[in-house]
C-alpha cells in the first residue's frame, strides 16, 4: 500500500471510489433513489475542479491494483467551536476496510494539516454509518451533533473531534 498526494489525473478514480463505498455503506440510511442517482461521471468533475483549485488536501491509497481510498480534508467547512480542521472525506472500497489504510490516511491527513499550522480536527459522520466506531477507535471524541439533508431527507449527523493533533499524529507514531 502507498499512500500519496493526489493530482487532477486521480479525480475519475476518487469518484470511482467515492460512489462505490456510498453503495456499499449507505443502503437503509440514505434513499436508495439518491444513491441509484449519482454517477462517476459527476464525481470525477467535482473531484478535478477540487484537486486543480486546491481547495483540500487530498492523498490517495494505491496498490498494485490501482486507487482504492481517499481522504481530503482542510480547513473546517461545518464549523464546530473549538475546531479549525476538517477531515470532509475517507472513503475506501469495502474490500480494503479493516486492513489499517483508513488509519493510515487518517493520520497522514492530521500530520498534513498539523503542518500547515491546524491544532486539531473534526469530521461529521452520519449517526447511522458503522464508521463512528472507526472514528472512535482513532481516539475522536463526539463534540456535536446536527440534521443533515440528504436525498431529501433530514439524517442525524455526528461531529467527532480531535482537540490536539500532536496527540494524534503521536498516537499514529
Amino acid at each position: 500500500m502507498k499512500i500519496r498526494e493526489a493530482v487532477p489525473a486521480d479525480a475519475r478514480a476518487i469518484a470511482e471510489v467515492h460512489l462505490a463505498s456510498w453503495k456499499t455503506t449507505y443502503p437503509g440510511i440514505i434513499p436508495q433513489e439518491y444513491i441509484d442517482g449519482l454517477r462517476v461521471e459527476d464525481g470525477a468533475a467535482r473531484w478535478v475542479t477540487r484537486l486543480t483549485e486546491n481547495v483540500a488536501t487530498v492523498f490517495v491509497a494505491e496498490d498494485d491494483a490501482g486507487v482504492f481510498g481517499f481522504i481530503a480534508g482542510g480547513s473546517i467547512m461545518h464549523p464546530v467551536e473549538g475546531y479549525e480542521g476538517e477531515l470532509g472525506a475517507i472513503y475506501l472500497l469495502a474490500s480494503h476496510h479493516r486492513r489499517g489504510a483508513g488509519a493510515a490516511l487518517v493520520l497522514r491527513l492530521a500530520a498534513d494539516l498539523r503542518a500547515q499550522g491546524f491544532r486539531n480536527m473534526v469530521v461529521w459522520v452520519l449517526r447511522a454509518n458503522p464508521a463512528c466506531g472507526f472514528y472512535r477507535r482513532m481516539g475522536g471524541v463526539q463534540v456535536a451533533e446536527q440534521g443533515i439533508e440528504i436525498g431529501g431527507v433530514t439524517l442525524p449527523e455526528l461531529a467527532f473531534g480531535w482537540a490536539d493533533l500532536a496527540v494524534l499524529c503521536q498516537d499514529g507514531k
